[in-house]
C-alpha cells in the first residue's frame, strides 16, 4: 500500500510539471532602440510586447563595453518565447555580438534572461556604427 501511494505521488509530480511546462507561450515584440558612443555605447528605448491578445509596454536600457564607434537606430521586432506570464519579459538580458550599419543595414540577436524567456530579434538599422562588444539590457515593464 505504502508503495502505490509513493507511485501515485510521483506520477502527479511528474504530470505536474508537464502541464506548467505547457502553460509557456510565446508573444511578439517590436522595438525601438538607440544607442551610441565611442567605447562605451549607453542606449535607450522602448517596446511593446503581444501576449494573450494584450499589449504591454515596457522601456529598454542597456549599456556595451568594448570596440564601437557611432550612433545608431534599430527597430526590432520579433519573439518572445518562453511567457508565463507577460512580466516574465522585464529583467536582465546579457548581450554579446558584433555588428555594423552605415546609412542603413540589419541586425539580430537571441537573448535570454534569468526567467527564462528567450527574445528572437531582427530588423534594420538606420546611423553609422561599427561594434564587437559584450553588454547587457535591462527591460522594465510599465
Amino acid at each position: 500500500m505504502h508503495r502505490m501511494n509513493q507511485t501515485a505521488a510521483m506520477a502527479l509530480l511528474l504530470l505536474t510539471g508537464f502541464a506548467t511546462a505547457s502553460f509557456a507561450d510565446t508573444g511578439t515584440v517590436s522595438v525601438v532602440f538607440t544607442k551610441g558612443g565611442f567605447i562605451v555605447d549607453v542606449g535607450g528605448g522602448q517596446g511593446v510586447l503581444t501576449f494573450r491578445g494584450k499589449r504591454y509596454p515596457f522601456t529598454v536600457s542597456g549599456m556595451s563595453l568594448g570596440l564601437s564607434i557611432g550612433a545608431s537606430t534599430s527597430k526590432f521586432v520579433g519573439r518572445a518565447l518562453n511567457l508565463r506570464r507577460a512580466g516574465d519579459l522585464a529583467g536582465s538580458y546579457v548581450v554579446a555580438g558584433a555588428g555594423g550599419a552605415v546609412a542603413g543595414g540589419a541586425g539580430g540577436a537571441q537573448l535570454q534572461n534569468a526567467n527564462g524567456v528567450i527574445l528572437q530579434l531582427s530588423g534594420a538599422r538606420i546611423g553609422a556604427e561599427v561594434s564587437a562588444a559584450v553588454g547587457g539590457v535591462t527591460i522594465t515593464m510599465q
